[in-house]
């Protein structure tokens, strides 16, 4: 019974081709090749879905997030959680809670440092990206990014079509423009930070220079304040003192007299 079905399979398939009737080549159909595309292009993102997955390890995120310059690429914050600029904002978060796991301090206690650089760095990657107007903004730098590459790329064509040069450029190639764009938009972050950072220290500064004018101003008032303070408590002194040089004006008795001067005679 098991080997029944093979048999009226072949059976079938016989009789079908004795009819006349061809076995359906993928080759030979022309809606096929369509099918083939699609069923490629889904094969290729899964084949790089499982590859992105791959990665997904505590040692190799470590490793990832706090590797030499990391202070600079872990200013992408889609280069942190791994995730692509449109992603929506229900699945930034499951990504979050899963690369926080990943790294956490508790989780990795054989490297527990290093774990805690790379935990930070999902967080504030994850506070960057929590709502949709962060989410909104940094998709906007990326585009931004993807905006100057095409011009970059635009600009070193019309340089070699000036030169007589084949229009060939290296990113041409959908990888090399994609890794482009990444170091483009891994610039545009710096240059937000840097420019947050020296706004910081221009608000800090002056901050600084009211407190020093603010502590100047209360030290000049309470200077004030003791000196018309010693002034007020003096008075009765000053007051004093003048009613005894007026009496001392008026030779008053007891007061000290300078001699006559004595006319010789002759």
């Amino acid at each position: 019974m098991a080997s029944a079905a093979p048999d009226n399979t072949t059976s079938t398939s016989s009789s079908k081709t004795e009819e006349g009737i061809s076995e359906s080549k993928p080759e030979n159909n022309p809606g096929t090749s369509g099918k083939d595309d699609a069923f490629s292009d889904f094969y290729t993102e899964v084949k790089a879905i499982e590859q992105r997955d791959s990665v997904l390890t505590s040692k190799q995120q470590i490793d990832r997030l706090t590797r030499p310059g990391a202070t600079y690429f872990n200013l992408n914050p889609f280069d942190v959680l791994c995730i692509d600029p449109d992603t929506p904002l229900n699945d930034v978060k499951k990504k979050y809670r899963q690369m926080s796991i990943l790294v956490h301090p508790d989780k990795n206690k054989e490297d527990e440092e290093r774990a805690q650089k790379a935990f930070e760095a999902v967080n504030k990657a994850y506070k960057t990206l929590e709502n949709e107007e962060g989410l909104k903004r940094c998709a906007e730098i990326v585009e931004e990014a993807r905006s100057r590459t095409d011009e970059m790329i635009k600009q070193k064509k019309k340089q070699l079509k000036k030169e007589g040069r084949p229009l060939e450029i290296p990113e041409d190639d959908p990888e090399k423009y994609k890794h482009a764009v990444y170091v483009q938009t891994c610039k545009l972050f710096a240059d937000l930070e840097r420019m947050r950072q020296e706004r910081e220290a221009r608000e800090m500064h002056e901050r600084k220079r009211k407190a020093e004018e603010e502590a100047k101003e209360v030290e000049r008032q309470e200077l004030e304040k003791e000196w018309k303070k010693n002034y007020e408590e003096s008075r009765t002194d000053r007051v004093d003192s003048w009613r005894n040089w007026k009496k001392g004006g008026k030779k008053a008795k007891g007061s000290f007299r300078p001699p006559k001067v004595k006319t010789e005679k002759l």
